[in-house]
């Protein structure tokens, strides 16, 4: 018998093609397939089952990864699936696993930093999973300055070999995911010394464990660091300690595409520019941007949905009591985060986009763009993952107390996503980095260089600080020039207001330091515009589908103007808008709220997330809770 759908009247009310939406959300027909194909297959799979995750012991948890992850790997090869297919599955099963490290970082950082005959010699292996790595930078005593690394790798001219040796307790590398337990090699990144000379650090392939019986090789202490925040969540990883003992390495297994070392033990740096180590950095980034899109459609949809379903107050004569889902409040809360879930999956696409652009330049020796993009992925990768976590989170409370259960699916969510705000770098030492990138640009505003890409506004200097927002009603702020041009002059001015009270100190780091919360503040300004402006850019394509486009138009004002009424003091402060015209902007949002929840539901469900990849009684896609 056909399960009741709770939802199919919700479902009726839609204005848009839901088919059509779901292609623009997965980015193409053909993404779109393989993620609808990859979801079911794995949903249909027994074996990936996860509603028992939280009640699993340590063990008993780390045994379940091992089997899926062994399961999966067997399903790849059966059915021959791509390496885009792969991914898909891999994602879908949905449960942190020492696989993510592997593919996602050991093998990219011998992409990126081996030589040709270091890819020969290792990609093969690590293509077929005959080593299994890690990528073991972070230390106990060091995580995101990097260049305050301990570990050492001397090179002894006698035996041309690499000694790695932990020196201090504090040197010990610690959180690696997949270091625990599984890995047998790891890309270990330790300051290299010729004789006396200390180069910086750099990458070295170790092995860590046996090929035969998996035991620690000799000078080779590894574990398990023990439990993390949440219950089942990211407790799946076996993130890792380690500490050398004078650990002898071949020469040849130092990743040498940017410098080597001689026979000789002479230091020497390649033809290969330093620069293409970025190109993996931004690769990596933008893999967690798109990221945070998924995981914050997760959260939305699940709110969204029950929601819709859960009455409370409001019962006339006996009758049915309110939706949740109606009630203004729940709609100012709820609809600005489905808002951003397209709006990050939009600026993910983008990512990928530049990826592509920087990776070709790189080949053809152009660093032009490298700066600014190294930037832009630093700052999109703060903001969007420092949303998701705090949004993840109000979807909960936007569930009531029965969001506390573990069973709602959010709790666990949460507890997997909140690492993302500091691996890959610290949320707020990248802002930092954004915003010394954004002084520096204003500071050569005069010299003729002309800002690109995310920073091509600045260029428009004078008419950017002189502007003033002609608003008038509130059917103005629908227009994406008059939206954009408010977001470019608050960005701007934010920049140059810093700019101008860093000149005021003799020394410049001082300055930067006294002024760091108002650097951070310039920084999201200018990460929320990058978003925004990426948005109306979508809309400006050609969008197929009845009532595609306007639906997305409706989102993307929502999003725009829940940022600009959050942050309406940096707006007024800054002179881009009068205070009528920020009351006129809230006026306005309150009637998007209107055009968003007749299609609300339908919206979550071009998400096209299975019930199995959501984990919610709450969120199910039947609304039988």
């Amino acid at each position: 018998m056909e399960a009741l759908d709770y939802h199919a009247e919700e479902r009726r009310k839609a204005e848009f093609d839901l088919e059509e939406m779901k292609i623009v959300w997965a980015g193409s027909r053909q993404n779109y397939e393989i993620s609808d194909r990859m979801a079911r297959l794995v949903a249909s799979d027994p074996v990936f089952r996860k509603d028992n995750r939280t009640m699993l012991s340590r063990k008993d948890l780390f045994k379940d990864t091992l089997r899926k992850a062994a399961h999966a790997w067997k399903r790849i090869i059966e059915l021959r699936l791509s390496e885009e297919e792969a991914h898909m599955l891999r994602s879908y099963v949905d449960q942190p696993a020492f696989t993510d490290l592997h593919w996602g970082m050991f093998i990219p950082a011998i992409k990126g930093q081996g030589t040709e005959e270091q890819h020969e010699k290792w990609l093969p292996m690590a293509y077929k999973m005959q080593i299994i790595g890690c990528y073991a930078q972070t230390e106990l005593g060091h995580g995101s300055n990097v260049q305050g690394l301990e570990t050492t790798a001397t090179f002894d001219p006698q035996t041309d070999e690499f000694v790695i040796h932990s020196p201090t307790l504090t040197s010990s590398k610690w959180w690696p995911g997949g270091l625990g337990k599984v890995s047998t090699h790891a890309v270990v990144y330790a300051r290299l010394i010729t004789g006396v000379q200390d180069h910086g650090v750099h990458g070295f392939i170790v092995q860590l464990r046996s090929l035969d019986d998996h035991s620690p090789l000799p000078g080779i202490t590894v574990g398990d660091i023990g439990m993390k925040f949440g219950s089942g969540a990211y407790n799946s990883m076996d993130n890792g300690l380690l500490r050398f003992d004078h650990v002898r390495i071949p020469r040849n297994q130092m990743l040498m595409r940017v410098s080597q070392v001689t026979r000789e033990g002479k230091f020497v740096q390649s033809d290969v520019p330093r620069q293409l180590v970025y190109g993996t950095m931004v690769y990596v980034r933008q893999t967690i941007v798109s990221d945070a899109s998924c995981a914050l459609a997760r959260a939305v949809c699940i709110a969204t949905r029950y929601s819709a379903v859960r009455r409370q107050f409001g019962s006339q004569n006996g009758g049915p009591e309110t939706q949740v889902i109606d009630y203004k409040t729940q709609q100012s809360r709820l609809f600005p985060l489905l808002a951003s879930a397209y709006a990050f999956r939009f600026v993910g696409e983008w990512l990928k986009w530049l990826y592509a652009d920087v990776t070709q330049r790189l080949q053809a020796n152009d660093f032009s763009t490298l700066p600014e993009a190294h930037a832009c992925t630093a700052g999109l990768k703060s903001m969007t993952t420092s949303v998701t976590a705090d949004a993840i989170e109000e979807c909960r409370k936007l569930c009531g107390g029965h969001g506390y259960l573990s069973n709602s699916g959010l709790p666990e969510l949460f507890a997997v996503y909140i690492p993302t705000c500091t691996y890959e770098g610290d949320n707020v030492v990248l802002l930092l980095q954004v915003a010394r990138f954004l002084m520096k640009t204003v500071s050569q505003l005069g010299s003729g260089k002309k800002p690109v890409g995310t920073t091509a506004y600045m260029g428009r200097a004078e008419h950017l600080m002189q502007c003033r927002c002609e608003v008038e009603r509130a059917e103005d702020w629908l227009k994406p020039s008059v939206i954009l041009e408010a977001f470019e002059a608050r960005a701007f001015r934010m920049s140059i207001a810093c700019a101008k009270n860093l000149s005021k100190f003799s020394n410049p780091e001082d300055g930067f330091s006294e002024l760091s919360p108002d650097l951070l503040e310039a920084a999201i300004a200018h990460c929320q515009l990058i978003v925004v402006s990426k948005y109306i850019e979508k809309l400006q394509q050609d969008i197929p589908g009845k009532g595609v486009k306007r639906q997305l138009e409706i989102l993307c004002n929502v999003y725009a103007l829940h940022l600009l009424h959050k942050h309406l003091g940096d707006f007024v402060t800054t002179s881009c808008i009068t205070p009528k015209q920020g009351a006129l902007a809230n006026e306005q949002l309150r009637l998007l709220y209107s055009q968003v929840r007749p299609n609300a539901i339908t919206l979550v469900d071009a998400f096209n997330y299975t019930d199995h990849y959501l984990g919610s009684v709450l969120g199910c896609y039947n609304g039988n809770v």
